[in-house]
């Protein structure tokens, strides 16, 4: 059922216009194959429904782009959405297509005429979505009006306008001309990763008007977390071919810094016997479209590839990311492995880290524009990987979440260190913070602590607060692994454009009006990895684990037939559905979870068919 089939289907049923609620869930049933929205998708709707300027973060997988699409549904209008990628284009433009929304992208992809075709149909009511690049919609905007045909502007991967960003991109710097030429017109920024500083940013240099706020949690419980100090090329290479064999059916990422070392482990796979690609900015536009085809279609079982990979892949069964080598700050390492687990079902994820990496990323960040932010966000990659606290809460904690305890599916949790009640001193610790006006770093705040007599101490005065020397009995080294520790949990915070001072959080000050206790970990000096539970599973497949299996290989025979990737059938997450409710009629199928109207009268027969034959 195409989309003016089913606003008819809305009219012709009486239902209010104005029951934006209703509405939404309608199309949201008919369209995807969902019951109703996840946690905020409908107040975020509610406000750009409103003509609010809206700020939505939300993690990889998380649902934004619903929150676009279906006010692009529910509008008179066409919905513009600025895209970094041709790549993500083309796979957000394909989903909706094949779920019978109208959607199209103008970009150097097309011939200019078919550009110019798609701009009429856009301004004709023809199509709801339309994709550009920000260098684009710029270019466009010198001459045709998007005024009386556009209801909003959704900036995808909105970080990328903002310094402070892990990903900061030029051609997004002048996005902030929308609201000047188009200051009624609503925006929407998304993106999965910005700090707060970022966020901040981002509704700056866009010039958002009182913008509706919706920060969902960064949590992916999913994904398993586990850092193991580097071993040798051939054990890195032994572990990625235990998670291949782990998952045999399904997709997975390695991610390196160098091309050398993603080519390096590429043949190694390869001559291992396993489906393998590459894939780094060094090879041909063809090339790198080949390779991103094969993983999307299901043909490798693993893509080696530097980090110019990933970002305009909306693949849902990647079942497991490696980091060959450390990332240079959170943001990336989180946008990175959120690529894993999209459907909701479990993934793994692993970073080998060594000092080695740490000497190569501080030469990158030598030669960029920002050494002083990127050599802090850097540290905290570090400590990341060195932290004795679940690995979790110092993610969480970095982007301004706090999560009580520990997520029982990190290495750390799995294998925790020792720890003790560390109240006391994390009170001295966070007393000393607010008596300074929180104008302190780590290294002052210790001095503080110990007692120490240097001179710039002294000139400022904090000899004599009250909490001047009340730590001389713990050495600095230990003060400077539990002040780590309370920002990993997220009591403390840097304000990297504060000079990196420290600031309480409002955890931390529960901690120190003594509402609540805090665990601290003694770090094991001779702390060794544990071993790699990789072993193949050589228990027999259950029936339910059959069926999946035999549905994938039917999914991927439609999807070769049709020309897209298997997950634009329907996702994993779909499949398992259907395993659980082995639907055999039609009315049965539909309620299958991610199974809309349009899925349903194309597949309902082949899926419901197979799923007798199995019973």
């Amino acid at each position: 059922m195409t989309y003016s089939a089913v606003m008819t289907t809305l009219s012709d049923n009486g239902m209010p216009q104005n029951d934006i609620t209703k509405q939404a869930r309608a199309l949201l049933n008919r369209f995807y194959g969902y019951r109703d929205f996840r946690p905020g998708q409908l107040d975020i709707i509610k406000s750009i429904m409103s003509g609010r300027d809206t700020l939505v973060l939300m993690p990889t997988g998380g649902g934004k782009s619903i929150c676009y699409q279906i006010p692009a549904m529910l509008g008179e209008g066409c919905t513009i959405v600025i895209s970094p990628l041709i790549s993500l284009m083309k796979d957000q433009v394909s989903g909706l297509n094949a779920n019978g929304i109208p959607a199209a992208a103008i970009n150097s992809g097309n011939s200019e005429i078919d550009n110019r075709n798609v701009l009429r149909e856009a301004m004709r009511g023809k199509i709801k979505l339309l994709y550009m690049s920000p260098e684009r919609l710029m270019v466009e905007m010198e001459h045709v009006d998007f005024r009386g045909w556009v209801d909003l502007f959704a900036i995808d991967e909105a970080h990328c306008i903002s310094q402070w960003g892990h990903d900061f991109r030029p051609e997004y710097s002048a996005l902030g001309l929308i609201k000047k030429r188009m200051g009624n017109v609503p925006v929407m920024a998304l993106t999965a990763t910005a700090d707060k500083l970022t966020r901040d940013d981002i509704a700056k240099q866009l010039s958002l008007c009182d913008p509706f706020v919706y920060i969902s949690s960064f949590d992916r419980p999913n994904l398993s977390l586990r850092v193991i100090p580097a071993p040798p090329k051939s054990k890195k290479v032994a572990y990625i071919s235990r998670l291949i064999d782990r998952y045999p059916d399904d997709s997975g990422i390695v991610y390196t810094l160098s091309r050398k070392g993603a080519e390096a482990i590429n043949a190694e796979l390869t001559l291992k016997g396993y489906k393998s690609t590459v894939y780094h900015a060094g090879l041909s536009a063809s090339e790198r479209d080949r390779a991103q085809e094969m993983f999307i279609n299901g043909e490798v079982q693993a893509v080696c590839a530097t980090v110019a990979f990933g970002m305009g892949i909306d693949k849902s069964n990647i079942r497991w990311v490696v980091h060959s080598n450390m990332p240079r700050n959170l943001e990336s390492y989180y946008q990175e492995i959120g690529r894993a687990g999209r459907d909701g079902m479990k993934a793994e994820t692993t970073l080998f880290y060594s000092y080695a990496d740490v000497a190569t990323l501080q030469s990158f960040i030598n030669e960029s524009g920002q050494r002083e932010i990127n050599q802090e966000k850097l540290k905290r990659m570090m400590e990341y990987c060195e932290s004795p606290v679940c690995r979790r809460r110092v993610l969480l904690s970095y982007f301004n979440e706090v999560l009580d305890h520990d997520c029982k599916n990190c290495d750390v949790c799995l294998s925790p260190p020792e720890r003790f009640d560390g109240t006391i001193p994390a009170q001295m610790a966070l007393s000393a913070i607010i008596r300074t006006g929180e104008k302190t770093g780590i290294q002052m705040l210790i001095d503080i602590l110990r007692g120490s007599a240097r001179t710039e101490l002294i000139n400022l005065g904090y000899d004599k607060i009250k909490t001047y020397g009340v730590g001389r009995m713990i050495p600095f080294v230990e003060w400077n692994e539990y002040i780590s520790q309370l920002i990993q949990l997220g009591a403390v915070d840097i304000a990297y454009n504060d000079s990196n001072h420290l600031k309480i959080t409002p955890y931390g000050q529960k901690i120190l009006r003594g509402e609540v206790t805090v665990m601290l970990a003694r770090r094991q000096k001779e702390a060794t990895a544990k071993k790699s539970r990789g072993a193949k599973n050589t228990a027999p497949v259950n029936p339910a684990e059959q069926l999946f299996s035999e549905l994938k290989s039917l999914r991927k025979e439609l999807a070769a037939k049709e020309g897209i990737p298997p997950y634009l059938v329907f996702t994993d997450k779909t499949l398992m559905d259907m395993v659980r409710r082995r639907p055999v009629t039609m009315n049965e199928f539909m309620q299958v979870e991610g199974v809309g109207e349009r899925k349903c009268v194309k597949y309902w027969a082949q899926f419901t068919a197979h799923i007798s034959k199995f019973k």
